[in-house]
């Protein structure tokens, strides 16, 4: 009598695999960065974050995250203009103008680097399960010369019963996590 039981498991390897192919689908990274190394003791400020999205102050809740996670990297001497500090509950900072008055105070109290960006996307997706997805750009400008010495931009999407926040906040730290400070 002929017995033949590799079968079973064939079949629990390709649900493996088949689940692990489904578990890569649902987290996507994309991200690209420029390494430098900048003076942690330096003074810093955080810039408005442009929300490019549909979804109201996408940048304004990008600020509030990145602030945390920067100081949460060594970043003691990191300030907010004026502007910002009182806040625009009714509508969505910034604009260009907005972006350019910022730097512009930034640099007259001689800060050394802005942390500035766009958000992408922040919503969470049209279906059934309604995975939350985050889509953003940070950058880094030494105000001195005014030009962009860091930038990173990523990507990413998260299981249906995670919070966006939780999305957007492991898309920073990770984007933060080449941001070399000496």
């Amino acid at each position: 009598m002929l017995q033949f039981t590799p079968l079973p498991k064939l079949f629990k390897c390709l649900a493996l695999l088949l689940l692990a192919i489904a578990a890569t689908g649902c987290s996507v990274m994309d991200k690209t960065r420029t390494p430098v190394q900048l003076d942690a003791g330096a003074k810093w400020v955080i810039l408005p974050i442009a929300n490019h999205t549909e979804t109201p102050q996408a940048g304004l809740r990008a600020e509030v995250i990145l602030e945390s996670l920067l100081r949460q990297r060594g970043l003691q001497t990191l300030v907010r203009p004026p502007a910002l500090q009182a806040g625009d509950l009714m509508g969505d900072l910034p604009d260009r103008k907005v972006q350019q008055d910022a730097q512009r105070w930034a640099a007259e109290q001689g800060i050394r680097y802005a942390v500035t960006g766009a958000v992408d996307e922040w919503r969470y997706k049209v279906g059934v399960d309604g995975e939350p997805a985050v889509g953003l750009v940070l950058q880094v400008i030494d105000l001195g010369s005014g030009s962009v010495v860091w930038t990173a931009t990523g990507a990413r999407s998260g299981w249906s019963r995670e919070a966006l926040s939780a999305v957007g906040q492991k898309l920073m730290r990770d984007l933060l996590g080449d941001l070399s400070l000496r």
